[in-house]
């Protein structure tokens, strides 16, 4: 081979300035990244300038027309040829409003680029204009048109073909500008959307609350399945919609996020919102929710992403720590509660027999201040196949909780479970639906057991089954957190500290959060600029693999600004105790054991679901019955 002997110099280049025309398609190469990027930039555009109806129309999915038609406050004619130049916007003009960004766009890169890379028109009128101006190509003309602004996008990408062979269908492009128009309607119930394609309307949103916008928008299934939700800690709100886990979806097509009206993608919210629903969603589900995060603006950075779908928080700790607390208080309600005319349940206890022979209160988890000895018997015994004084397979070790385990559950012997929600006299007596109020008990009174699997029950709608294992098993987990709540942290140092190469990340991460990781049980300290030492855990996880665990702790800490591995990991070590110990299938239950039961679910936290997110009960209508039968036709 011969060797290459060209000139090194060749080719080169002087430094020199790009001509503008260039740095706008370059720009635009960021800010116009497909059709409904354009869409998503007027929109906010025609927002900003306070309009309070916006027409949407498209041509072949946006390539070959995209025309925003607003009624806002429109641009004087002396300033159009400044809206159409880069960076000169009227939204921001010190640092000061940089860092308190009130409006959705305020960057002055949307016209430029866009008008670098298609056909651009701009027809706008004041309010105390006699007519309207247009510019095109430069030249500003008298134009007709009444007050607000047209923005006329053509021929999108006509002087780059090489941009539109990265386009994909004309139905898909359609697809991703609908669901811009679908994202910013959420966001403004206030505002009424009109989107139309190739002439043919597709959507018209009319000005509504936004209870009915979010209903048309995602559908009946999320609206007939959807909790309300408005908190409030500080500076931060968080209100809109969230949906209950039987609302849940296969993709993560039904999720919308909005800080101070923008619509995000943020890792820290999306986590923070999945680790909300960890305990009753089901394998990969994915919730859907329409949910809106308020707070100042110098709280938050939002340009930080060219599409501004990003943002970074200033406290990010606190932010996530919110948002999950608020999801989670709302997720604890049961849907026999929350929706519908019926009060809230009664207490669970029935007559007085929430006295000991003392006279006093017993309270939620009597067996584990030992006050109920005939109810705690039963667990003297470990469930067959639980194992609790032996180590788990995983390594966990179960035995620390062995006084929780026993007094925990439902052995596979069930005479006196109702001892616990009934006189000891009546224990073998049914219940009479005259004995309690209909009204305080949604899920009413059960009238049988169905294969020693399913508890029917009758209530005012109708007719309700509950799977009693599932039932059982979320209740006996819920109390077994709460337990626990109540107890300080037990730390577990080790004897020989866990040594483990880290990289400078770790490291740092290890140094600047010591107070967040001493308060989460663990002591993790540097030893060397490459090297962290694992000196102490939590005594839960004590038999874990310490080096996984304090990785798995660090990176939550740097992303997220706390850790919930060791939550997750006690949740799933109290949920496999809590399906050990629940009622098994084929157990007879008396209609007093039965009634207690649907008593307890009705007092218990995410009842709704077992812990592993599937059901535990449904209800069958009375219209529902009919049709079944026929009834009425």
């Amino acid at each position: 081979m011969t060797a290459n002997t060209s000139n090194p110099t060749e080719g080169y280049r002087p430094i020199q300035a790009l001509p503008d025309h260039l740095i706008s398609q370059i720009a635009a190469g960021e800010v116009v990244e497909r059709p409904s990027a354009v869409v998503k930039e007027l929109l906010e555009n025609a927002l900003d300038a306070g309009s309070s109806s916006i027409t949407i129309r498209l041509e072949e999915g946006g390539v070959k027309r995209i025309a925003i038609i607003d009624n806002g406050r429109g641009i004087p004619p002396d300033q159009l040829p400044l809206a159409l130049q880069r960076h000169a916007t009227s939204k921001i003009a010190t640092l000061e409003e940089l860092e308190n960004v009130a409006t959705l766009g305020f960057r002055g890169e949307a016209l430029a680029s866009i008008s670098s890379v298609a056909v651009l028109t701009v027809t706008t009128r004041t309010a105390d204009a006699p007519h309207a101006w247009q510019i095109e190509n430069g030249k500003i003309t008298p134009a007709s048109g009444g007050q607000g602004t047209t923005v006329d996008v053509q021929d999108l990408y006509y002087n780059t073909p090489a941009r539109r062979k990265f386009l994909k269908s004309e139905q898909t492009e359609f697809g991703h500008c609908a669901e811009v128009v679908r994202r910013i309607a959420l966001a403004r119930p206030d505002v009424s959307f009109s989107l139309s394609h190739n002439g043919k309307t597709v959507d018209h949103w009319n000005v509504s609350a936004f209870d009915k916008r979010s209903a048309s928008i995602l559908g009946e299934a999320f609206s007939s399945a959807r909790l309300a939700i408005d908190e409030s800690a500080g500076p931060l709100r968080l209100h809109g919609f969230i949906g209950l886990p039987t609302a849940s979806k296969g993709r993560a097509d039904a999720q919308y996020f909005y800080v101070n009206g923008r619509f995000v993608r943020d890792k820290l919210l999306t986590h923070a919102v999945r680790a909300a629903y960890q305990d009753v969603l089901h394998g990969d589900r994915y919730p859907s929710y329409v949910i809106a995060l308020d707070l100042d603006p110098a709280l938050v950075d939002v340009n930080v992403h060219p599409s501004k779908i990003e943002v970074r928080f200033r406290d990010s700790r606190s932010v996530h720590q919110f948002v999950f607390h608020a999801i989670n208080r709302a997720l604890a309600q049961t849907s026999a509660t929350a929706f519908g005319t019926v009060p809230g349940p009664a207490t669970a206890i029935i007559g007085d027999s929430n006295l000991n022979e003392s006279g006093t209160s017993r309270g939620r988890l009597p067996w584990i201040g030992g006050e109920q000895t005939s109810f705690s018997a039963q667990f003297a015994t470990p469930v067959s196949g639980s194992s609790l004084d032996q180590p788990s397979a995983s390594g966990i070790d179960y035995s620390f909780m062995q006084q929780r385990a026993q007094a925990g559950g439902v052995a596979q012997s069930t005479e006196s479970y109702g001892a616990l929600f009934a006189n000891a006299g009546n224990t073998n007596t049914s219940f009479k639906e005259s004995a309690l109020p209909n009204d305080d008990h949604p899920l009413g009174f059960a009238l049988a057991q169905l294969h020693g699997i399913y508890v029917l029950a009758q209530n005012s709608k109708g007719l309700v089954l509950v799977d009693m294992h599932a039932a059982h098993e979320r209740i006996l987990y819920e109390d077994l957190k709460n337990a626990l709540d109540e107890d300080n942290m037990p730390v577990q140092s080790l004897l020989i500290p866990i040594t483990f190469h880290a990289d400078g990340v770790e490291v740092g991460t290890a140094e600047e959060n010591q107070d967040i990781l001493k308060s989460l049980g663990f002591d993790i300290a540097a030893i060397s600029p490459t090297t962290l030492a694992v000196r102490a855990v939590p005594a839960l996880l004590k038999n874990a693999d310490a080096q996984s665990l304090a990785r798995d702790v660090l990176r939550e800490v740097r992303e997220f600004g706390g850790s919930r591995v060791l939550i997750d990991r006690r949740n799933e070590l109290l949920g496999t105790l809590a399906c050990h110990t629940a009622v098994r299938a084929n157990r007879s239950l008396t209609i007093v054991e039965m009634n207690a039961l649907l008593r307890q679910m009705e007092i218990t936290e995410r009842s709704d679901q077992c812990n592993h997110g599937r059901p535990t009960w449904v209800q069958l209508g009375l219209n529902d019955l009919d049709k079944m039968f026929m009834r009425g036709q």
